[in-house]
C-alpha cells in the first residue's frame, strides 16, 4: 500500500476543502492516487448530503443590492440548517454573488433559472452543490425578487429581515424610499395600498358601521361622513394598509402623507423574515 504522507493529505484538503481526516481516508482508500481520491471524495460528499435531504433549514440570511439611483434592486434568500452557516463567510460568497448576478444579469423568473446562470467556470447551481460538500450542511436559495425602480431596500443587522419599497413616480429624494423600506419592516403591514383590500372584507366592514351609526341615532346625512372616518381606522389598525399607517420616523404624518410630500405614492412592497 501506498504511504499517505502529510503533504499529500494537505495538497487534497487545499484542492477538495474537505476535512482533513476525510482526505488522509479517502487517499488511503485510493492507494495515494490523488485524481482517485477527489472522486472518492465526492461520492461520500454527496452520500452525507443526501442523508441531510430531509433537514430543516431554518436559519438563513436575506442579501439585497440595489443598482446606483435605486433604478432596481435584487433580493434572494439562502437558507441553511445552522445559525453558525448562516453567519459565515461561505454563505455570504454564495449570497452576494447571486444577488449581484439577479440584479445585474439577464434576470431570472425562478430560483432554478437564477441557479442555471454562470458562476465563471461554473454554474451557481455547481457552486451551491460544492459549498454544501465543504460544509456538510444543507442549503438551499429559498426566493428571488427583482423591482424595478424607483425603489428603496432595508436590511436589518443580522441579514433576517429584509424589505424594498416601490414607489409610485418619482420621488424628489431616495431618502424616502429608504426610510419606507424600514417602516415596511418594523410595522410589516399586509398591503400597500387601500384598494389592495380584499373588497368583500370592506364591504363587510362598512356594512357593519353603517349599522352601527344608525342604530346609535346619528342622522342620515352624516351617516357617512361618520362611516368614512371609521373606515380610515379600520384600514390603518385592521386591515393594515402601508398608506395609511403613521410613519415609524414620524408618527404625526401617515406613510402616504410622507410620500405625497416627497412627490410620490406607493406602488408595491416585498418584506421577507428568513423561513416566513
Amino acid at each position: 500500500m501506498a504511504e499517505v504522507t502529510a503533504a499529500a493529505v494537505k495538497a487534497l484538503r487545499d484542492q477538495t476543502d474537505m476535512p482533513m481526516m476525510m482526505c488522509k481516508q479517502a487517499l488511503t482508500e485510493a492507494g495515494g492516487d490523488m485524481n482517485q481520491a477527489v472522486e472518492i471524495l465526492k461520492e461520500k460528499a454527496g452520500k452525507r448530503l443526501e442523508k441531510r435531504t430531509d433537514n430543516a433549514t431554518e436559519e438563513g440570511r436575506i442579501f439585497v443590492k440595489v443598482a446606483e439611483g435605486g433604478t432596481r434592486a435584487a433580493m434572494v434568500e439562502v437558507q441553511c440548517e445552522s445559525a453558525p452557516v448562516a453567519s459565515g463567510e461561505h454563505l455570504a460568497g454564495l449570497g452576494n454573488g447571486l444577488v449581484e448576478q439577479l440584479l445585474n444579469g439577464p434576470g431570472a423568473a425562478s430560483v432554478d433559472e437564477l441557479l442555471s446562470q454562470s458562476a465563471g467556470d461554473e454554474t451557481y447551481k455547481q457552486q451551491l452543490e460544492s459549498l454544501g460538500n465543504k460544509i456538510q450542511e444543507k442549503m438551499v436559495v429559498n426566493r428571488i425578487v427583482r423591482l424595478e425602480g424607483p425603489v428603496g431596500s432595508y436590511v436589518h443587522h443580522d441579514g433576517k429581515t429584509a424589505s424594498l419599497f416601490q414607489a409610485d413616480g418619482q420621488p424628489k429624494s431616495l431618502d424616502v424610499q429608504r426610510d419606507v423600506a424600514m417602516h415596511v419592516a418594523a410595522m410589516q403591514p399586509a398591503v400597500t395600498n387601500v384598494a389592495d383590500v380584499d373588497q368583500k372584507l370592506v364591504a363587510d366592514e362598512r356594512a357593519k358601521l353603517v349599522a352601527e351609526a344608525k342604530a346609535s341615532g346619528k342622522p342620515d346625512n352624516i351617516v357617512d361622513k361618520i362611516v368614512d372616518g371609521r373606515m380610515k381606522t379600520f384600514y390603518r389598525d385592521e386591515a393594515g394598509v402601508l398608506v395609511e399607517q403613521p410613519f415609524a420616523k414620524d408618527d404625526t404624518k401617515s406613510v402616504g402623507e410622507v410620500l405625497k410630500a416627497a412627490g410620490c405614492g406607493a406602488k408595491s412592497f416585498v418584506l421577507w423574515r428568513v423561513g416566513k
